[in-house]
């Protein structure tokens, strides 16, 4: 009988050097993260939860690792607050 290892379930991936490295200039879109509508006082980290490569930071203010970015967008589509936008090109626009 196997051994259970941890009750700890994670529900995302760390990122890793894929085959070619660095993926984020692979991007179209980058996501831009509007900090004063992402409160910390009722944060929900759903864009953490729901990256599926583990690029955001659980620490606020929230940052995206954008040299593995790929510009998937599902951040911004499940942040309830609307603080997370994606815009064209491979740079964070600034707010």
């Amino acid at each position: 009988m196997a051994e259970k290892i941890s009750d700890t379930l994670l529900a995302a991936s760390t990122p890793a050097a894929g085959e070619a490295g660095r993926t984020g200039d692979w991007r179209s879109q980058t996501p831009s993260v509007d900090q004063e509508k992402c409160s910390k006082k009722e944060s929900c980290l759903l864009c953490w939860l729901y990256c599926p490569d583990g690029l955001v930071s659980r620490t606020f203010p929230i940052e995206v690792n954008l040299e593995y970015c790929k510009g998937c967008g599902i951040c911004a589509e499940e942040c309830p607050r609307k603080a997370i936008t994606m815009v064209d090109g491979r740079s964070p626009q600034r707010d």
